[in-house]
């Protein structure tokens, strides 16, 4: 089944569609969910979804399906990426958080400050919902609590990546994390392993690769993460991206303002979001005390002057 939230005579409702593809909008009937039943209701099990005998809608497109708790990133988990880059292979899957203020849904646009950052580069990703609390979960049984999959597209400044040496604001500011439009149930989906994952900028396809390509695969990743952090109804894996990412090409390329991103993956969806580019607000003045307790906690400009951290690399 195929799960959308649509604004629906100025509400926000969940519903639902059983069909053989993606793509959705006006001429395409969705049914409507009773109202007040969310999304998040569905996946944490207390909401039966939207009954093929509910009200019919065609004249509405999707919005943010929901708000997810926790973001999970994996990066360097296609092959064709470690090539296109020149690394080894990793041990395991390399994590890291991306914030929840960070997603936005279809139609919204990808805002940048480009006094923070100028290096602004694209991830299509097939996103994993969780719907089973996971903790010290076998691979063996780790796609039991997976509830379904949408599209992500994990957008990053490559530029403070590089300066930070870890990736918390490359991949966390505001609207870096596309979402939707929908979200496909686990089982309309015979193989999460077997779906094209593709970027087009301006309609110029960008990445074109396949899922079959990840160095660890689903369950791996939720048998992994399991180990380390508890899993929760609506939390999100980014399972990574394929080749084709713009800071990685010769010469490199980003997104500018008037863009238009376009991320997919094959039988999940389509997202399409505009980029556009703002200056920031000024930034607020130092409280009494501000500096010092900077200083205490080396993260003021005395550790700046300190020798520089080893810097992870600033690719996926």
């Amino acid at each position: 089944m195929h799960l959308a939230t649509l604004v629906h005579q100025s509400r926000r409702r969940l519903a639902g569609r059983h069909g053989p593809g993606p793509e959705s909008g006006p001429g395409h009937a969705w049914y409507l969910a009773p109202p007040g039943v969310t999304l998040e209701d569905v996946i944490a099990g207390v909401a039966p979804p939207p009954d093929p005998d509910g009200e019919p809608v065609t004249d509405a497109a999707p919005v943010l399906p929901y708000r997810p708790g926790t973001l999970h990133g994996i990066g360097l988990n296609y092959r064709d990426t470690i090539a296109e880059m020149g690394w080894e292979t990793p041990a395991e899957p390399y994590l890291f958080p991306k914030l929840a203020s960070s997603v936005i849904g279809p139609g919204e646009a990808v805002v940048f400050d480009p006094e923070l950052t100028r290096r602004v580069d694209w991830e299509t990703e097939l996103a994993v919902v969780i719907g089973a609390e996971a903790r010290h979960v076998p691979r063996a049984r780790a796609m039991d609590h997976v509830f379904g999959y949408t599209v992500a597209n994990d957008i990053s400044a490559r530029d403070l990546q590089d300066r930070d040496g870890q990736w918390l604001r490359g991949k966390g500011l505001d609207t870096f994390c596309p979402l939707g439009p929908v979200v496909v149930t686990a089982d309309a989906v015979p193989d999460p392993h077997r779906l094209r994952v593709r970027t087009r900028v301006n309609g110029e396809t960008v990445q074109d690769g396949t899922t079959a390509d990840m160095v660890f695969r689903v369950p791996e990743l939720i048998a992994h993460l399991s180990r380390f952090f508890t899993l929760r109804p609506g939390d999100v894996v980014l399972t990574g991206t394929p080749a084709g990412c713009g800071d990685f090409m010769r010469p490199p390329r980003a997104l500018r303002d008037g863009d238009v991103l376009e991320s997919e993956v094959e039988g999940i969806g389509r997202l399409v979001n505009p980029v556009r580019e703002t200056a920031a607000g000024p930034e607020p003045e130092p409280r009494p005390g501000d500096r010092a307790a900077a200083a205490r906690s080396g993260s003021g400009p005395a550790a700046a002057r300190r020798p520089a951290v080893p810097q992870e690399a600033g690719g996926r």
